[in-house]
C-alpha cells in the first residue's frame, strides 16, 4: 500500500511519523533550512505555530498546549503529533466539518490531510535537508501533491504560501519536480 492510498488518519500517522524521526535525528537545531531566513527549528516552529489556529477557528478544536519550540523542538513536534493524531483517531472527527473563509466547508479529516499534513509532508524534506538526514520523499505522493497543486498554481503562488517556482530538469524525477514547483531548489545544500 502507498502513501496515496491511505486515509487521512493513516497517512497523518506516518507522515508526521516521519518528521518526528527526523527531529529526534537532529543535531543543529541552529542550522539552515532551504526556506531563506529560517532555521531547522523554524521549520518545527512553522508546523507547530500555524495548524492549531486554523483548527481552532475552522472546527472549534483547541490543540493541548506542549513545549515550546525553543525550548525542546522534538518535544514540542511530538505533542503536536500526538494531538493531531488523536483528533484524525477520534470517531467523532468524520462527521466533522472545518469551515474556513478560503475553502468553505470540508470534512474535518480531509482538511486535516489536505492543508496540514500535505504541509508536514513537504517540510520533511526542508528537516531533512537542513540537518543531513535522509530527504527522501514517497514519489509517488510527491506526484499526486504536484498533480493536485499544478492546476491551481495562480492560486498557490498568490496565497504567499509558496515562492517562485524553481526551474529543474524536465526529466527530473516526481520528488524534484515537487520541491521546484513549491520554490524549493531541489539541489540546496547548508
Amino acid at each position: 500500500m502507498t502513501l496515496s492510498d491511505l486515509d487521512p488518519a493513516e497517512r497523518h500517522r506516518t507522515v508526521a511519523g516521519t518528521f518526528a524521526e527526523r527531529a529526534r535525528g537532529a543535531k543543529d537545531w541552529d542550522a539552515p533550512a532551504p526556506v531563506p531566513g529560517w532555521t531547522a527549528r523554524d521549520v518545527v516552529r512553522h508546523l507547530v505555530e500555524w495548524f492549531p489556529g486554523f483548527l481552532a477557528g475552522g472546527a472549534g478544536i483547541t490543540l493541548p498546549a506542549g513545549p515550546g519550540v525553543d525550548d525542546d523542538p522534538v518535544a514540542a513536534w511530538q505533542n503536536q503529533y500526538d494531538s493531531v493524531q488523536a483528533v484524525l483517531d477520534d470517531p467523532a472527527t468524520a462527521t466533522r466539518v472545518l469551515t474556513n473563509p478560503h475553502i468553505g466547508e470540508v470534512p474535518l479529516d480531509q482538511a486535516i490531510d489536505r492543508f496540514y499534513t500535505s504541509d508536514v509532508f513537504m517540510h520533511t524534506w526542508d528537516l531533512a535537508r537542513a540537518t543531513g538526514q535522509d530527504d527522501r520523499l514517497d514519489e509517488g505522493f510527491c506526484a499526486a501533491l504536484l498533480g493536485g497543486m499544478e492546476p491551481m498554481e495562480e492560486i498557490i503562488r498568490n496565497s504567499g504560501q509558496y515562492g517562485p517556482r524553481v526551474a529543474v530538469p524536465s526529466d527530473a524525477d516526481a520528488q524534484t519536480r515537487m520541491l521546484g514547483f513549491i520554490g524549493r531548489d531541489p539541489f540546496w545544500t547548508p
